[in-house]
């Protein structure tokens, strides 16, 4: 299988709140520790998406990564959601990031401006310029509003810093194409294409209901790891309800509605976002007892 430079098991984790609104740092340590402990995750992902980080100022991502870093120590590697729509202010987060001692930057497409080709190509270049830690590009045209072309993504697996990619454009072709002539680890931006995925040369994943199958997908990665396909194959079956289920509604909603009911705290969210509704709440913890989790 290919190196996978930030291990295969990441999860991009939610940010806890306490029931004012407040950032819960106590409760970000507890997560964090339950995810590298108890769901065996190699790496977190701290302020993207699922950490609800357009809602979070500058200051408490720095409090996060702090508080997720002293708390996971060695354990796991941390990882720094970074991206913004300015390349002066993603530079300042990388700043931010390695005064955490953190082990990488994810980097987003900047979104709403809509940088051409060339425009995109240099942003990244800039902002990978700018750090020593390795960098992860998150391609999510469905939030982005355009996606990294391929030979965009190809010229920028020549800099030495940039190592991976989350890869949520949703077409395998267009991947398998960029993995066959870089050597960038793709990691899945969306849970149930990881097996897929790695199928043609992705290494693993960065995850959103990986707060609830970390463990058990890390079961299925290591049973294809040692050949054993059909084994694997039926692990992911029992798990896809989940992959999918966790976006019936947006992620970070459900996510915190199963932590909750895992006593996690309150499922506080952010405005524009609201707690999950009772019935999506019920239907999605429904969802994690049929498949045994």
């Amino acid at each position: 299988m290919a190196h996978a430079p930030f291990g295969r098991l990441l999860t991009a984790m939610a940010t806890p709140f306490s029931s004012d609104g407040s950032l819960d740092l106590e409760q970000a340590r507890r997560l964090a520790a339950y995810l590298v402990d108890e769901q065996g995750n190699d790496a977190l992902v701290i302020n993207g998406t699922t950490g609800e980080s357009p809602t979070t100022d500058d200051d408490e991502k720095r409090q996060l990564l702090r508080a997720v870093k002293d708390e996971v120590g060695d354990r796991a590697k941390v990882i720094a959601g970074v991206g913004t729509n300015e390349t002066a202010a993603t530079i300042g987060r990388c700043r931010d990031a390695a005064d955490a001692e953190c082990d990488g930057v994810l980097v987003v497409t900047p979104y709403y401006s809509k940088p051409p080709a060339d425009a995109l190509l240099e942003h990244f270049q800039i902002v990978a310029d700018s750090t020593d830690l390795p960098v992860m590009l998150y391609d999510i045209p469905g939030r982005s509003a355009i996606p990294i072309p391929e030979d965009t993504l190809i010229e920028l697996a020549r800099h030495p810093r940039i190592v991976a990619v989350k890869d949520a454009k949703g077409d395998l072709v267009s991947s398998a194409k960029v993995m066959s002539c870089t050597d960038l680890a793709y990691y899945s931006g969306d849970d149930a294409v990881t097996l897929p995925l790695m199928s043609i040369g992705g290494v693993g994943v960065v995850g959103t209901s990986t707060h609830f199958t970390g463990a058990a997908t890390r079961e299925w990665m290591d049973l294809l790891a040692d050949g054993a396909h059909d084994e694997a194959l039926a692990v992911y079956r029992r798990l896809l309800p989940v992959y999918t289920g966790v976006f019936a509604t947006q992620g970070c909603m459900l996510v915190k509605a199963g932590l909750a009911a895992r006593g996690f705290g309150p499922a506080v969210l952010r405005r524009p976002l609201k707690p999950a509704s009772s019935a999506q709440a019920r239907t999605f913890v429904q969802v994690l007892e049929a498949a045994g989790l």
